[in-house]
């Protein structure tokens, strides 16, 4: 496909994974489908990954064909390209919010992680939905309480977990708010598993009892050693 020389520099100049892979599959080849999505890129929801290009303001044509099944499946390919100027401005409303978001979250909750609690630059932190957005669609971004602040790791393990949940097709929302992912200060399951997580950092001068720790370990988990720690003394 020809496309105008902005276009494409606008198109090469989005770096984030999920999206930049959306997009260079249609550059190549014009389009992509949901069974590609899937069974080449592994995402488990599709519509997801086209969303996150739409949000960089590209323009994108939804159209249906036929699957390797022979079944009808949702294809994706770029729309005008005239119609950026106003997709962008859109997009930067929306960064514009997400920053005002980010601030308010920040004052209320510290510069931290809300599952791993721990304290980091503000410009590393990303915002998300305490109940994913396919789950319980968009919200409201002044009600500051449906969003939460994560790494980037924590974001990408929340992202794996819950993609991978049995709620993910139920779309049960009260199941979501009882999770974990959702609510790391109270919480009744992990992904529908009754289990409780503690994440510990070691900083600074703590990094010596982590290092004492992984020795009195040996070749037995670390985890197992501080679980039977905190039995005995919990005895």
């Amino acid at each position: 496909m020809n496309y105008p020389k902005e276009f494409l520099e606008l198109l090469n100049s989005i770096i984030a994974k999920r999206p930049k892979t959306v997009i260079q599959h249609i550059i190549q080849h014009g389009f992509i489908t949901t069974e590609e999505l899937k069974n080449i890129y592994g995402y488990d929801h599709p519509p997801r990954a086209i969303r996150d290009v739409r949000e960089y303001g590209i323009p994108i044509i939804t159209y249906r064909i036929l699957g390797s099944s022979g079944r009808s499946i949702a294809a994706y390919k770029f729309g005008d390209p005239n119609e950026v100027v106003n997709s962008l401005s859109k997009a930067f409303g929306r960064t514009l919010l997400a920053k005002a978001l980010k601030q308010a979250l920040i004052e209320k909750y510290g510069s931290k992680c809300f599952v791993y609690h721990e304290s980091m630059d503000e410009a590393v932190l990303q915002i998300d939905h305490r109940v994913p957005y396919e789950i319980d669609g968009e919200q409201d971004n002044q009600n500051i309480d449906v969003f939460m602040l994560l790494s980037p790791s924590a974001n990408r393990a929340k992202s794996w977990t819950c993609e991978h949940c049995e709620n993910w097709t139920k779309k049960d929302k009260t199941f979501c708010v009882r999770c974990f992912w959702a609510h790391p200060e109270d919480y009744d399951h992990i992904a529908g598993k009754h289990e409780k997580a503690v994440f510990v950092v070691f900083n600074e001068n703590e990094v010596e009892d982590y290092n004492k720790l992984i020795k009195k370990s040996g070749v037995e988990d670390a985890q197992n050693v501080i679980k039977k720690i905190i039995h005995n003394h919990l005895k």
